[in-house]
């Protein structure tokens, strides 16, 4: 089945048996958070949640349905990118990666049918009215309240959107971003775009008031689901996350040209809020948010967003995800970038192995790695070079392990670091750029950071001792014990 839209991942969540419907009234306001909250944290994520019941702020009902915790399993974040098993998505990736042209005319045409796969990847206009624009709101239509928009947690600043694909561009050479930034609303009819300084949207902006002109956004929410993921994804400022989904479903994302703005949107979008910033107007206010670190993020300033227009389809679903102590919904998220992104990483660091952020991190906090080790000093060399990798900057904590510890298993990459490690000789600490939301850094935005060399230690590194060799039995009596088992009653 094809997911070009919302209702058709709803639809194969629902027939896959990931799927629960909701049909008791629950309030929009924290009530609905704590039930998503206890259904995500339980064994495998639990399911996908759709409340056919939403009460608004106002006590009414909600004319459309809520649906969270859509990629809330490690089966649903497969379903939703149209494959088996994530680590596929990063092989297509390495075969791509590797396109060294080899000689004579029939070893070349060979290379045609992975560069003619690119050349469909990316989005085409939408021709007529598209879905996502079968239902417009303006002017004093406009009213954000009759959206089923979350109060996520008792000290947020307000309601907020959350599972967003917030569209701008860059004004200079037209190349458009998709980022997934939280969005808080400020009453019916503007909203505030929380972009840490760091994200490509937050660097259009300044470049708009730099020119002294208002600055477009679209705000999507609801799309096929590898459009969805994709504006989560860390991708280059030149690559348009649009192109990325098209890669991830094998199919062209479709967009439509938004009602008031020069920006293009999901055409089957299932809401769009259309808008501008004004970067001469003051900053806004916006938080606090209870927030993926467990904790809340300080209230700080950030722009404000006039709504031009709302758009949607006639029968929309309003979907969107919470975050706070984890594992929730947005470490699913986080695996399957781990997972796609992996060769890309090992294209600029080849001799990492794997790498793994474990929820109880929070992504940025922590960060197993596992090489290839080469020489003295390599764990050094893997640290640096990660720390110099884009978000990868922002990691607290990289602990360096060898090749062969399952760095998926925190228990085991634990286990295997604390055992080699002199803690003296193998941590070494450094400064630089935090997360903005982390709220031990000495600074805001910057701090400190730790790497832990736990691979095992050559003479050049200061060991000189025998380094001792893992306890494992032995091929013969495994096979044997394997051959009696069946006998030994042991379930």
């Amino acid at each position: 089945m094809s997911l070009d839209s919302l209702s058709d991942f709803i639809t194969a969540l629902d027939r896959a048996g990931e799927l629960h419907r909701i049909t008791a009234p629950v309030r929009v306001h924290l009530e609905l958070t704590e039930i998503a909250d206890r259904v995500s944290k339980q064994p495998n994520g639990g399911k996908a949640l759709l409340f056919e019941h939403a009460v608004l702020r106002d006590g009414t009902r909600s004319p459309y349905p809520v649906a969270i915790n859509l990629f809330g399993s490690m089966r649903r974040m497969a379903m939703a990118l149209g494959v088996d098993d994530l680590e596929s998505i990063g092989a297509r990736i390495t075969e791509l990666l590797d396109l060294k042209v080899p000689e004579g005319l029939f070893g070349k045409l060979s290379l045609l049918p992975r560069l003619m796969e690119i050349a469909k990847f990316p989005p085409r206009m939408k021709s007529g009215t598209p879905a996502c624009q079968e239902i417009v709101w303006r002017g004093d239509e406009i009213d954000l309240d009759k959206i089923p928009v979350l109060t996520c947690w008792p000290e947020d600043g307000g309601p907020y959107i959350t599972l967003t694909m917030v569209i701008s561009k860059d004004p200079a050479r037209g190349i458009r971003n998709v980022g997934m930034y939280r969005v808080q609303q400020l009453d019916k009819q503007s909203v505030a775009m929380h972009w840490q300084r760091h994200k490509t949207g937050a660097e259009h902006m300044r470049q708009m008031a730099a020119r002294g002109e208002k600055m477009p956004v679209c705000i999507a929410i609801g799309a096929d689901p590898a459009s969805m993921y994709s504006a989560s994804a860390p991708l280059p400022p030149n690559i348009d996350e649009f192109l990325f989904a098209g890669f991830l479903r094998r199919d062209p994302v479709r967009l439509a040209k938004a009602v008031t703005c020069d920006l293009e949107v999901p055409a089957d979008a299932d809401f769009v809020i259309e808008g501008y910033i004004d970067p001469a107007d003051a900053l806004v206010i916006e938080g606090p948010f209870g927030d993926h670190t467990g904790f809340y993020s300080e209230a700080d300033l950030y722009p404000k967003v006039y709504v031009t227009a709302v758009t949607m389809r006639k029968n929309p679903v309003y979907s969107t995800t919470i975050v706070g102590r984890p594992p929730m919904e947005d470490f699913y998220l986080g695996h399957a970038t781990e997972r796609i992104f992996l060769p890309l990483l090992k294209l600029t660091t080849p001799e990492v192995v794997d790498y793994h952020m474990p929820a109880e991190g929070g992504f940025h906090n922590l960060v197993f790695v596992s090489i290839d080790k080469k020489y003295p000093g390599h764990a050094d060399k893997v640290m640096h070079a990660l720390w110099g990798q884009g978000l990868m900057s922002l990691a607290k904590v990289l602990v360096v392990v060898d090749k062969e510890v399952n760095v998926r298993n925190p228990v085991e990459a634990w286990w295997a670091a604390l055992n080699n490690i002199d803690p003296e000789r193998d941590v070494r600490f450094t400064m630089g750029p935090v997360d903005v939301l982390d709220h031990a850094s000495r600074a805001f935005t910057y701090g400190s950071k730790m790497g832990i060399d736990a691979t095992r230690k050559w003479p050049e590194e200061g060991s000189t001792r025998v380094w001792p060799r893992v306890i494992a039995m032995d091929d013969a009596t495994k096979a044997k014990v394997d051959a009696l088992w069946p006998t030994l009653g042991i379930s």
